[in-house]
């Protein structure tokens, strides 16, 4: 099995300013500050994580399954 991509830009929906960040493999991110305009991002109904909203890569869970959902 391949190991997961950790990099991955995130883009806040309201300002447009992205980040590269590194994404945890070992916990699920419902909260995300923006570095831009400080709204707090929180996953899309459906998504797990705001990486899996709002980022380039989805995070490792989902790379790893496939499935829309990796927390419960």
């Amino acid at each position: 099995m391949a190991e997961p991509e950790l990099a991955s830009t995130i883009t806040c929906p309201e300002c447009g300013h992205s980040k590269d960040e590194t994404m945890p493999t070992d916990t699920c991110q419902w909260f995300y500050d923006c570095k831009g305009c400080g709204t707090v991002l929180k996953p899309k109904a459906g998504d797990c994580c705001v990486y899996c909203s709002y980022a380039t890569v989805p995070c490792p869970p989902v790379q790893a399954t496939g499935s829309k959902s990796c927390c419960g």
